[in-house]
């Protein structure tokens, strides 16, 4: 079996199906004796050019380990499901479970804010805590 990286995006008026969807291809890739080594959904995010006058997507990764058989199937899944409107496949020579670089930034981005954020709340804790102090 060989190893695949594939990335599909999903019309963003269909991003509460994602989860059915991504449960639908794992089962067809696992009955066929293959696995799924790392599943990323990466949610709605802004396309870098429309795609039938659609300016944002839903994105799912997938790192998978499978047989022809079952990459065909897969394929025709995303080729007869209208939700789908691109889908990329590639050949990997390894599997990869890693976290992808995409989910590396969103992470750092959410600490960032997370830190910038915390600092603003201990102020306006400490600076309520003086307004009691100069009531009494």
């Amino acid at each position: 079996m060989r190893h695949y990286e594939v990335v599909f995006l999903v019309h963003p008026d269909q991003s509460e199906q994602v989860g059915g969807m991504v449960e639908r291809y794992t089962k067809a890739i696992e009955e066929d004796g293959g696995k799924v080594h790392r599943l990323e959904d990466w949610g709605r995010r802004q396309l870098a050019y429309a795609i039938d006058n659609v300016h944002k997507a839903h994105y799912v990764l997938m790192n998978i380990e499978c047989s022809a058989k079952a990459l065909a199937e897969l394929e025709d899944n995303f080729r007869y499901n209208d939700a789908v409107i691109r889908n990329m496949i590639l050949r990997r020579d390894e599997a990869v479970t890693g976290q992808s670089e995409m989910l590396k930034a969103e992470e750092n981005r959410n600490e960032r804010r997370e830190r910038r954020e915390r600092p603003a709340e201990s102020e306006s804790a400490d600076g309520s805590s003086d307004d009691v102090d100069s009531a009494e």
